[in-house]
């Protein structure tokens, strides 16, 4: 009888550890998911989307399993007491981020990407110090980039792209010596690239209104940098031969800007070299084209179309053995067009069109469009362009 008892007891003890409804998540955890949801407009939350079965009375956030309760938009820590992610799906949420969302201490993520919060990021976001991932993409959060972002060390990625963010970057970005991944783009970001992180990889701050030069300072630190989109902005000035000696840069877009130069590495400096695509197309770049750019090995892309270039095109160009892309149209080159970009099997394709070439048929598609009009290129050469 006794061993019968003991049985029953154990079974029972076990049927509560497993069915037990008691809180398992942190309070300050569950305070701050509950000031997080009440931030969000009731009528913008979809019946069927994760915040839907965010019901606090009837579960806990960090208790298994979730069948009807909080099935989606967080993740829990192995012991079922923190949050350590919040990512919510793409369900048009319209809100504000609360400055409460600082009780969760120990996440890791947070992604609110395609919805439509709005409002300022509170600077209170500075008390996640172990996010590593912070995305905010496709939403309407407006005014500046707080300065205490830039206090969390542990970042590795960050995505506040296709916002309305205004004012300049943080000055201190460099403080943040984790971080890989930097997106801002298509913002209304003003002012100078600050110094950068030592470790970031990809940097994107297209289509802002970043001004001035592109200065050498700003990416001192940054040895590691592979790609770089700076297009659509309004960066002016000559782009210096040191930026061709970053040598982990492997992409470069600086297309829509207002540059008016740009000084190439000396071809026996461009072996090292490990740029992929360069793209500087619809500026205001005056001189030749730069001869150098076909002794960069691994070279594959180059467009500098729609500047103001003179002169002929680089014999070099055509004698490159990585060049597979190829576009100069729309500026002022003289000169016969190279044998091989007009043949009809060439495997460069491209475009020199809009320029004033002599001996680009138009049937060849890299000729399209066709040349300008004699007297534009006459006006510009003030007399008849050389050939």
């Amino acid at each position: 009888m006794t061993l019968f008892i003991s049985s029953c007891l154990l079974l029972l003890l076990l049927i509560f550890l497993f069915t037990s409804t008691d809180a398992l998540t942190s309070p300050s955890d569950v305070s701050a998911l509950k000031a997080f949801k009440a931030t969000v407009k009731p009528n913008s939350i979809p019946p069927w989307s994760c915040l839907a079965s965010w019901d606090f009375t009837a579960s806990d956030p960090c208790a298994s399993p979730r069948r009807t309760h909080f099935t989606c938009g967080i993740t829990c820590s192995s012991d079922s007491t923190r949050v350590t992610q919040l990512t919510l799906d793409p369900a048009g949420y319209t809100g504000r981020l609360t400055p409460l969302i600082s009780g969760l201490t120990e996440l890791l993520t947070l992604d609110l990407a395609e919805n439509n919060f709005y409002g300022l990021i509170p600077s209170s976001i500075s008390s996640l110090l172990s996010l590593k991932t912070l995305v905010l993409r496709s939403n309407s959060f407006s005014g500046s980039i707080p300065d205490s972002v830039t206090r969390l060390n542990s970042l590795e990625s960050i995505d506040i792209s296709h916002n309305s963010l205004t004012g300049s970057l943080p000055k201190t970005m460099n403080s943040l010596s984790n971080l890989r991944q930097l997106d801002l783009s298509y913002n209304k970001l003003t002012g100078a690239i600050p110094k950068l992180p030592k470790n970031l990889i990809d940097l994107a701050l297209k289509a802002n209104t970043l001004s001035g030069p592109i200065s050498k300072e700003s990416f001192t630190e940054s040895t590691q940098l592979e790609i770089v989109e700076l297009a659509e902005n309004s960066f002016t000035g000559t782009l210096g031969a040191w930026f061709f000696l970053l040598e982990s840069v492997q992409q470069v877009d600086l297309a829509n800007n207002t540059l008016t130069g740009i000084e190439v590495l000396p071809p026996k400096l461009a072996g090292e070299n490990n740029l992929v695509a360069v793209e500087l197309g619809y500026n205001q770049i005056r001189g030749t084209a730069p001869a150098s750019f076909a002794a960069y090995p691994r070279l594959s892309s180059l467009s500098m179309r729609y500047n103001m270039l003179h002169g002929g095109i680089p014999s070099e160009y055509e004698r490159s053995k990585t060049l597979r892309r190829l576009y100069l149209d729309g500026n002022f080159l003289t000169g016969k067009a190279p044998a091989r970009f007009v043949r009809s099997d060439g495997e460069v394709m491209g475009s020199l069109g809009n320029n004033c070439l002599q001996g680009c048929p138009g049937k060849a598609k890299m000729c399209a469009p066709s040349q300008k009009p004699f007297y534009i290129c006459k006006q510009a050469y003030g007399g008849k362009p050389k050939s």
